[in-house]
């Protein structure tokens, strides 16, 4: 075997223990490990260009970020908590199993990419939880401000898990149903989908009165605090 290429992992290791820009490193390290496989300059940048274009999922993470960063920027945030503020029967508890629902539903349909935490969680779900949490109540407390930003996360999780499941196009579905033949079973994508669903909604039942539960919690820690 030819161990040469491998250098490139060295330059991984030693860019990420120096904190040099990870995206810097990476390419550095590619262009080190086609150079000593033999490749031209030539190839090793029409090979990073093609894996680039391919990765269209790569693509949609890095113009999201600075979208979302120019509208955070702009207030999108406050604007969310004053939204949230004006809606007297909004709580806590109904908004979070809105955005559960909303996002099983969604994962179910194939369209996972279309919330998450930077562009979802971070921008408007966390703030309008804030908010509806410390609308008939005194502001939170560090630690409970960190437990509804944690619930706001683990909401997105559960829902993009326990629903992705149920998309019979998903890769998991697929994995599943390759290692079944692989041992003589044969199953139909859409058969492994619909035993998924039974799954889906243990998960938003059980997570649901965890987000009751919290709610309530946080409602009886303002009224002692009050």
């Amino acid at each position: 075997m030819h161990w040469l290429p491998l250098i490139g992992i060295a330059v991984v290791v030693v860019g990420f223990a120096l904190r040099l820009n990870p995206v810097l490193v990476v390419v550095s390290a590619g262009v080190v490990s086609g150079v000593a496989a033999g490749m031209s300059i030539g190839d090793i940048l029409a090979l990073l260009g093609t894996s680039f274009v391919s990765e269209r999922a790569l693509m949609l993470f890095v113009l999201t970020l600075p979208a979302i960063g120019v509208l955070e920027r702009a207030g999108l945030r406050e604007h969310a908590r004053n939204w949230i503020s004006g809606l007297r029967k909004l709580t806590l508890s109904r908004l979070l199993l809105s955005y559960l629902g909303l996002r099983q539903i969604l994962s179910m349909l194939g369209l996972t990419n279309v919330a998450g935490h930077a562009q979802t969680v971070r921008p408007l779900l966390a703030p309008m939880a804030e908010a509806a949490a410390e609308k008939n109540g005194p502001p939170l407390d560090e630690a409970s401000r960190n437990q509804v930003r944690a619930f706001c996360a683990g909401t997105d999780n559960i829902g993009l898990f326990f629903g992705e499941d149920v998309f019979i196009a998903l890769g998991a579905v697929l994995l599943i149903q390759g290692f079944f033949s692989q041992h003589g079973i044969e199953l139909e994508p859409l058969h492994i989908a619909l035993w998924a669903l039974p799954t889906a909604i243990a998960a938003f039942v059980i997570h649901g009165l965890r987000i009751v539960w919290f709610g309530r919690r946080l409602a009886r820690r303002a009224e002692g605090a009050g």
